[in-house]
């Protein structure tokens, strides 16, 4: 089913998952293209992004943010074209970044919205290394874990559109960057395309030792988007002082109970405590998105010169979203996931 300018596709979502969402946890639906009123405008999503985050708005479990109602879109960050506007700032063509859902159509207001111009280079970009990926990337490594050139920084999903962004700028900033990733062949991106120093497979034998092969003066700063097991290998290695940013928490999203094993609960704290830790965890727009402006133009200023470099992974079809989230949660994704709306 191609996108069409008589009927606006969209997913909502069906019901509530447990432990990981499937093929009845969100709902195609067809709808008449709704109608922008005044002080309004229409938007045609051309790029949806898809992020870990999204499992989290699927629960009605407590959370920093809303769940999506039941029967409602399922929410998403969007790079779109406005077809007809009353706002002030937006005319017909502009390219936008909003948060317009899983649909082909939209209507706003333009609160939140960042008009793009009628021509971007790289649109979909701004939903990864020049968007709140990015932007997580840039504000959690800066502003939490501050850096020093010398230092060693460890990075989870060091393949992917955070984790690859975190490493790159540690390496501008003078640091030694080791990255954990899975598989042999993002391993390698990350250390040959990437430019770390080294790379552990965490799925592979040994990793625990390789990780600490890979770090003998300790680790600095660990920028936490994975949990599990990896932080497990992770936290011995910390030194004193050191910073661990929390973005995300991907290996436990589809979880249904807590992990095997003893209560690690007090080691994790004593480490705290022994070690004078900082261990912050982060919502980015909430804590840091009066700092867009200084972001944008200097991640715009790397990405122009090459130094940082960025993979998108593009998916042909709205109907292709519900398969391509459930593989982003289950680590199939290589690079930034974003699902291609237009023909």
């Amino acid at each position: 089913m191609t996108q069409s300018r008589q009927e606006n596709r969209r997913f909502v979502l069906a019901e509530r998952p447990h432990g990981e969402p499937d093929a009845n946890t969100l709902r195609l639906e067809t709808s008449d293209i709704p109608k922008a009123g005044k002080g309004e405008m229409l938007l045609q999503n051309e790029f949806l992004s898809l992020d870990p985050y999204m499992r989290g708005r699927m629960s009605d479990a407590p959370s920093y943010a809303d769940p999506v109602g039941i029967g409602e879109v399922m929410i998403g960050g969007t790079v779109a074209r406005v077809v007809t506007s009353d706002v002030e700032g937006f005319k017909e063509g502009d390219w936008v970044q909003a948060f317009g859902g899983w649909q082909d159509y939209a209507v706003s207001d333009g609160k939140g919205i960042i008009n793009m111009g009628s021509n971007p280079e790289n649109p979909s970009w701004a939903l990864g290394v020049l968007g709140m990926p990015g932007l997580t990337a840039w504000a959690g490594l800066t502003q939490i874990g501050q850096p020093k050139a010398g230092e060693t920084i460890v990075v989870a999903g060091a393949s992917g559109p955070v984790g690859a962004t975190v490493g790159q700028i540690g390496k501008i900033l003078g640091c030694r960057v080791v990255g954990i990733a899975g598989g042999a062949e993002k391993c390698g991106h990350v250390v040959n395309t990437l430019g770390f120093d080294a790379c552990v497979d965490y799925k592979a034998d040994g990793f625990r030792d390789a990780l600490k092969d890979a770090t003998p003066d300790g680790i600095d700063v660990y920028f936490e988007n994975v949990g599990g097991a990896v932080f497990d290998a992770v936290l011995p290695l910390l030194n004193t002082g050191a910073r661990v940013p929390v973005c995300g928490l991907i290996s436990q999203y589809n979880a249904t109970s807590l992990p095997d094993g003893p209560d690690r609960l007090s080691l994790l704290m004593r480490a705290i405590l022994t070690k004078r830790m900082t261990m912050r965890g982060f919502i980015v727009f909430d804590d840091f998105g009066h700092l867009y402006p200084d972001f944008a133009n200097q991640m715009g200023e790397w990405v122009r010169d090459g130094r940082i470099k960025y993979r998108e992974e593009m998916i042909a079809g709205l109907e292709q979203a519900p398969e391509a989230f459930i593989g982003l949660l289950r680590g199939d994704a290589f690079g930034k996931r974003v699902i291609k709306l237009s023909d």
